[in-house]
């Protein structure tokens, strides 16, 4: 990884600012405070975004809504630009993210563009989640935060590095093995209790399976038994029907004997019937004997119902008359009427337009008045008439009732001598049926004598029916007793082959489940005394030669720094150890600039050590020192030349205020601050 150029915009004492970075060792030189760190938070914010308990007030400048960093630089010759944004609403959090690769941007979420550049620089994938430590202990570290490192509590330390080195997967890989054998332990426990009646299961499967033979042992002698009966009640049942049907055909015979006697009784009433009607016939022929009919008489009548008909439709006539003459006489007396009261109310005569005299008045009303009574008395007479029409017709009425009613009784004199002659045929008949009648009579009797012999015959089936019904309720109950015994065992051994079928099944799982129980004591034994010390001695073993090689490069960083006074290297703890003429010193009685050679050496063996554990990392080829020489003295000052030589990086980045260093780096670049704005000189 090359950077090539930063630009930055409003942040922390930037406005605008716009750097390039040459290859080789580069110095970005200013006062202290002056804003060269802001640079390297820059590069650091620009490749990984905000980290965990950073804010976003750490990198906006203050009185600023927005802000950015936009960071070049090259990876395996791809050319690559990133871009990130602040701003202020609420709070102050990251806004835009893209990145260029080669002319082809892609704006991502923030987490998605961390995911990317790790994969660019080939940082393993479980530092997506975490702190850049790895960025920090490879490229770039405070050296305030090293020295924290170092002063950090031994298992803190630890903790920390084996995070660095990636070791903490061993312990990871420790602590899921304990929460598996755990799981193992509780699985067994489960397992143990599933398996604990698998004897008993066995014994009760050999049990069931043994009463079940004898149970169908049994069902074999009950279903012929069960035969037995069935067949008997059958043959039972046979002979009960022919003696049902004897009873049937005595019921039959009897029920005939009833039909004959009611068909007697039948006889006997008409015969009787026949009789009465013979009688009645006899005096009817002889009171018709003595019946006298004239057709003239007929004829006489209906000539004098005509001549009345005549005579009525003439009265009717002349009544119509009288009624419509005697309407028009009232009618023409009501005009009378209505003219005299015009008149008295007339003044002026409406066709010659003069006055009406009273003279004339009264004549026109005593000629109107002579009429009215000359029609009253009209009406008077013509009522008269009226009446005696009213009567005349009445009487007419009176005579053409009486001559239908003579003419009736003639025709019913007519038809009663009409049926003389039917009634002699009848009689006759009657008298020839009740000769054939006592004859039916005679042979019905004696068919009924038959019948009564062959019931008292069949009576005797009476009793035998009632034995064998009784003998047939027995057999059908003993069958049915047999039927329910045979259904119960088959319901038995059903139960039984599903008991058998569970056990079974449940003894085949309880035997897959020891199968697994057995893996699992297996498997518990394998990770307790095999694959546990063998993740341990392993992490031993790398921690032993991290700490042996760490240690080396830190001796030899520290001799470059500080030759010949201290003989320094590392505990198990990777802890520093400083001895002087085999005297072991505390940290805390060095003086500055021994301290930041500490921190310094301890930095860059951490660097080395890790760029050769994880090789493939495309970080390795640069380097940034921030303040490295802080409490040097001139001859530590002149050392420094020989460390940076013997660094051979592709890229250096030093920040620092002490001028000295600009004779030991190929490039220089100067800031200053103006009314509180960081410049570039």
């Amino acid at each position: 990884m090359k950077l090539k150029k930063i630009s930055l915009t409003n942040i922390r004492s930037y406005e605008t600012l716009e750097i390039e970075f040459p290859e080789g060792s580069t110095l970005l030189w200013g006062d202290i405070g002056s804003g060269k760190t802001s640079i390297l938070l820059g590069i650091e914010f620009a490749l990984f975004g905000l980290q965990p308990g950073q804010k976003g007030s750490m990198l906006l400048r203050n009185g600023t809504d927005f802000g950015g960093v936009t960071l070049e630089f090259e990876v395996d010759d791809m050319h690559i630009v990133i871009e990130r944004t602040v701003k202020k609403s609420k709070t102050i959090a990251q806004d835009y993210c893209s990145i260029t690769i080669d002319g082809d941007k892609r704006e991502l979420s923030v987490t998605e563009l961390k995911d990317l550049v790790l994969d660019i620089l080939h940082y393993p994938k479980e530092f997506s989640k975490k702190q850049n430590l790895l960025y920090k202990f490879t490229v770039y570290t405070p050296q305030e935060e090293m020295k924290q490192i170092i002063l950090q509590d031994s298992n803190s330390r630890l903790n920390t590095l084996r995070h660095v080195f990636g070791v903490d997967k061993y312990k990871k890989i420790l602590e899921n093995i304990s929460i598996i054998a755990t799981r193992i332990r509780e699985e067994k426990r489960t397992k143990e209790g599933m398996t604990s009646n698998l004897e008993q299961d066995k014994k009760d499967l050999e049990l069931k399976q043994i009463q079940l033979e004898s149970k169908k042992t049994e069902l074999v002698i009950l279903e012929s038994d069960f035969l037995l009966k069935t067949q008997l009640r059958k043959n039972i049942e046979i002979e009960k029907k022919s003696i049902e049907d004897k009873i049937k055909e005595k019921t039959q015979l009897e029920q005939e004997i009833e039909k004959t006697k009611i068909l007697i009784s039948t006889k006997v009433q008409s015969e009787l019937d026949n009789q009465k009607t013979i009688k009645q016939l006899e005096q009817e022929i002889q009171l018709s004997a003595n019946l006298n009919f004239d057709e003239s008489k007929i004829n006489l009548l209906e000539g004098q119902i005509s001549s009345l008909n005549t005579q009525r439709v003439e009265l009717n006539e002349k009544n119509l008359e009288t009624n419509s003459q005697i309407t028009s006489l009232m009618m023409k007396n009501q005009e009378n009427e209505n003219i005299k009261k015009k008149l008295s109310l007339l003044e002026m005569c409406p066709t010659c337009l003069q006055d009406v005299d009273p003279v004339y008045k009264s004549n026109v009303a005593n000629k109107l008045d002579s009429d009215s009574s000359g029609n009253v008395n009209k009406v008077k007479e013509l009522t008269i008439e009226k009446q005696s029409l009213a009567k005349k017709l009445n009487f007419i009425e009176q005579e053409i009732l009486s001559c239908q009613k003579q003419i009736n009784e003639l025709n019913i004199l007519r038809i009663k001598l009409q049926t003389i002659q039917e009634k002699k045929n009848r009689l006759v008949d009657l008298e020839k049926q009740n000769v054939s009648i006592k004859k039916d009579s005679e042979l019905l009797n004696n068919q009924i004598d038959l019948l009564k012999t062959s019931v008292f015959e069949l009576s005797k089936f009476k009793s035998i029916f009632d034995t064998k019904q009784q003998e047939f309720l027995d057999s059908q109950r003993q069958e049915k007793l047999s039927e329910i015994r045979v259904a119960e065992l088959k319901r038995e051994i059903s139960v039984f082959s599903v008991q058998i079928g569970e056990i079974t099944i449940r003894i085949a799982k309880t035997e897959e489940v020891r199968k697994q129980l057995n893996y699992l004591n297996e498997l518990e034994n394998w990770i307790n005394k095999k694959f546990i010390p063998v993740i341990s001695y392993i992490e031993k073993n790398v921690m032993v030669k991290l700490k042996i090689e760490f240690s080396q490069f830190f001796s030899e960083w520290f001799s470059m720094l500080v030759p010949g006074e201290f003989h320094v290297h590392l505990s198990d703890d990777f802890t520093p150890i400083i001895e002087q003429q085999d005297y072991e010193l505390d940290y805390s009685y060095l003086s500055g600039g021994e301290r930041t050679a500490i921190a310094l050496a301890y930095r860059l063996a951490l660097n080395q050590v890790i760029n050769s554990l994880l090789s493939k990392i495309k970080t390795k080829d640069l380097v940034i020192l921030d303040e490295p020489t802080d409490g040097f003295s001139d001859q530590q000052l002149d050392k420094m030349r020989d460390v940076l030589q013997q660094l051979n990086v592709a890229q250096l980045i030093i920040v620092s205020h002490e001028q000295k260093i600009e004779s030991f780096v190929e490039n220089v670049i100067k800031f200053r601050k103006v009314n509180g704005v960081t410049v570039k000189d």
